[in-house]
């Protein structure tokens, strides 16, 4: 029996109600067992830009899915020095799942920049498939894609879920200036913000 893995990462700088939508549907609609919720350190692409302490970014994410049957926190990527490149991280998820199907988690603009990430081809090799979360607007050149990468529709699973037009950066953005955010983030997340004075 293999168990069907789903790899959620990201800075979660804050973590938000989009992202659980997310990682609930591709749950439901891929059937799979389980979803590490995998904390980025520091993204190598991301070098410049100014980024919340990981202790923080890791307590609101406890936070968010203390209370969600089937989402893992995984400490993959923190435990080890970087950078953390995904496929030294489905290189040790898959020693420490023997008998799993790794199914990376990506937005469709991380599929359409595949071709500039490290050591694509090994990726693509190691997943059992991509599931890809469309943005609203979001433009994918399959054909484009698929004269790289050979036979990649194969493995490209698309999860359909409501989704609002909110991002990390733009929440930080708000909170910095005193607009509205509270009711795109999960209740304890807000109060943990509100307490540590965060993104002032």
């Amino acid at each position: 029996m293999h168990d069907l893995i789903g790899i959620f990462g990201g800075t979660f700088d804050p973590p938000h109600l989009g992202h659980l939508i997310l990682a609930a549907e591709a749950q439901a609609q891929l059937q799979l067992s389980r979803v590490l919720w995998m904390l980025t350190p520091q993204p190598p692409h991301k070098p410049e830009r100014p980024i919340t302490p990981l202790e923080h970014r890791l307590e609101m994410l406890r936070r968010v899915i203390s209370d969600s049957p089937g989402f893992e926190l995984s400490r993959v990527e923190i435990d080890r020095p970087g950078p953390h490149y995904t496929i030294d991280t489905l290189d040790q998820l898959q020693e420490k799942y023997p008998t799993g199907k790794l199914v990376l988690l990506i937005g469709g603009d991380s599929l359409r920049d595949l071709p500039g990430w490290n050591r694509p081809r090994e990726i693509i090799a190691a997943v059992h498939a991509f599931g890809v979360m469309r943005r609203p607007g979001d433009s994918i050149e399959l054909d484009a894609l698929e004269r790289v990468f050979p036979h990649i529709r194969d493995k490209l699973l698309f999860i359909n879920a409501p989704q609002f037009d909110i991002s990390s950066s733009t929440l930080r953005q708000r909170i910095a200036d005193a607009g509205h955010y509270r009711y795109y983030l999960h209740p304890q997340v807000y109060d943990y913000i509100q307490q540590n004075h965060l993104y002032r």
